[in-house]
């Protein structure tokens, strides 16, 4: 179901404590002046703009290479990003003047292991006239950092192992494992130290749906080791196959993998529109390259490009501007961004927001999939109850230590549902669950969210391709976030005011929500000390998040938010206090 924000007065509660309610949140609000230009107004403009045509473009030419930071797909990806940047105006920093406010530069390293590339691959069960697996049609067959065969092949009996403890009670030496593990520490024992000759694997997730989608494989990787051979991942309708042909008696399986392993340099684009009034401060947008998918995540490179291009156009002529500096990425996941940030400390420290794009452009019809925002840890990663619910990816249980407190949540949830009820497109969030560009801004102690989706049941398949994107949700993502990112750039005290706003409904509505939850606990026989500690949990967070907007601030009107902060604390304050009162009578 889509986000929706209910009104708080909507909620049904006893007559007292709604007199109550309605008496806290019409404290005085004050007239406030609107900023002068708005997320709508943004909003309006990039829906007469963006087309999504940029980013399908761009997510078709990127998803045909199975992308290694280095190897000859990631390479082509990086260079297509960089060509299409000088055809919307960016100038390559070597080549740029002072006055060149749109600027990119490819940044090279040395890699510490050489990259990798799958060629061509095929598995079979001697007997069975036809293989059971090609690379034609499975091409995540192959175990990255998987090395070639002899080239006619490496023929041997397969044997089933089922754990680590039945490995240690069989010789696999001159054979080939088979397994419905995590691989990983099989291969460590069986291949790298007792001498099989390589693994076949099977380990596709049950949200995979792989009794439907029974030819889809989910890619894996063997970390890279110099003594490396080779590993083979099944889909479903092959592992029947093998299974069924173990149980007539021995097998014998021949594998022929051609694989290149080479040094390279690693490659990152970095893209700068140079901020008019405030160019030291600045938004970082960041999309992986690496991965072999077209959702994930050639879609949040195409996505990225679009924002990038559409950005540049609308500045050259003059309908929007950005006083502060954007930046865009794209490089390997987590390893870039993470690298942006600690490179140059000065420079980190004014960085004042992070999103990343990562699987944002699926056809959801298909994949199953819902556009999500992942939220900055907040208390529903701690409690998670009533419409907040991990994905499948899950989420450590976070604690009160790890919160970060910020308007960056609700503003782009804010955002993005305006879109979403503009284009009749489903917005959801989950609470924090961490693993993409995104952690290294948080890490670094910057506001950052990930824009994606899930559960998908291509996710990381070979079936992840481009008739699972849309143009649509390109567009959808492409629009909200730039939107979000020029208010933010462009933003002052009144853009802050506005930003208070949205965050005190937020607050409020996240109040009455959690009480109402934990209302029902406590006649349920919970502790009420407990539920007490949840809504205080929620006041302390939204208190904070309202302060935060003081990072928006003009110097000359400072007072007019600073009221504008206390004044919504203070019906946040007036409503925990209700809610605790309510729970422990």
């Amino acid at each position: 179901m889509p986000y929706k924000v209910p009104k708080i007065l909507s909620i049904v509660m006893t007559k007292n404590l709604v007199l109550l309610l309605i008496s806290a949140i019409t404290l005085s609000w004050g007239q406030v002046k609107n900023s002068a230009v708005t997320t709508d107004d943004y909003l309006n403009i990039l829906r007469s703009n963006i087309s999504g045509e940029l980013a399908y473009e761009t997510t078709a030419f990127v998803e045909q290479f199975w992308r290694v930071a280095g190897n000859e797909g990631f390479n082509k990806s990086i260079h297509k990003v960089a060509t299409s940047l000088e055809a919307a105006g960016y100038v390559l920093e070597v080549n740029a003047s002072n006055i060149d406010r749109f600027t990119y530069r490819i940044e090279n390293r040395p890699m510490e292991h050489p990259t990798w590339e799958i060629v061509d691959a095929e598995l079979s069960i001697v007997g069975i006239n036809e293989p059971i697996l090609s690379y034609a049609s499975n091409r995540n067959m192959v175990y990255q950092n998987s090395t070639s065969t002899p080239k006619n092949g490496t023929t041997a009996e397969l044997i089933f192992v089922k754990d680590l403890d039945e490995l240690q009670k069989v010789s696999v030496r001159g054979k080939i494992i088979f397994t419905e593990l995590n691989i990983i520490e099989i291969y460590k024992e069986g291949v790298l130290r007792k001498g099989a000759l390589g693994i076949v694997s099977y380990d596709n997730p049950g949200y995979l749906q792989p009794e439907k989608h029974v030819n889809s494989i989910q890619f894996r990787s063997l970390p890279y080791d110099s003594k490396n051979t080779w590993g083979i991942a099944l889909s479903y309708e092959a592992k029947e196959k093998v299974k069924s042909a173990l149980e007539k008696g021995k097998v014998f399986a021949k594998v022929n993998i051609s694989s290149k392993m080479y040094p390279s340099e690693e490659l990152t684009v970095v893209a700068n529109i140079k901020g008019s009034e405030i160019p030291e401060e600045r938004i970082v947008f960041s999309a992986h390259i690496q991965e072999p998918g077209a959702n994930d995540n050639a879609s949040g490179v195409g996505a990225q490009l679009e924002i990038a291009s559409m950005a540049a156009k609308l500045i050259k002529k003059g309908s929007i501007d950005a006083q502060r500096t954007m930046t865009f990425l794209w490089g390997d996941e987590i390893i870039s961004t993470k690298r942006y940030l600690q490179e140059n400390e000065k420079r980190a420290a004014t960085i004042k927001w992070g999103l990343s794009l990562d699987m944002v452009g699926e056809n959801t019809a298909i994949t199953g999939g819902s556009f999500l925002i992942e939220k900055m840890p907040d208390p529903s990663a701690i409690w998670t109850r009533g419409k907040d619910k991990h994905t499948e990816w899950g989420g450590k249980l976070l604690t009160l230590e790890d919160m970060k407190p910020h308007y960056l949540n609700d503003y782009i949830i804010h955002t993005f549902m305006n879109q979403g009820k503009a284009a009749q497109w489903t917005v959801n969030t989950n609470p924090y669950e961490g693993g993409s560009d995104h952690t290294p801004f948080l890490d670094s102690h910057i506001p950052g969210l990930l824009l994606w989706h899930f559960t998908d049941q291509f996710y990381h398949t070979d079936s992840d391709r481009m008739d699972k994107v849309s143009q649509e949700t390109l567009k959808n993502v492409s629009i909200a976030a730039l939107a979000s990112a020029l208010t933010l750039v462009n933003g002052d005290s009144y853009t802050a005011m506005d930003i208070v706003e949205i965050v005190k409904d937020a607050a409020t509505t996240r109040l009455a929500e959690e009480f109402l939850l934990s209302e029902k606990s406590v006649k349920a026989g919970k502790p009420a000390e407990n539920e007490v500690d949840i809504i205080k949990a929620w006041e302390d967070w939204y208190l904070k998040a309202i302060t935060s907007t003081r990072d928006l601030a003009s110097p000359e009107n400072t007072v007019i938010l600073d009221k504008a902060i206390l004044q919504a604390q203070a019906i946040i304050e007036s409503q925990s206090k209700i809610f605790v009162s309510e729970l422990t009578k």
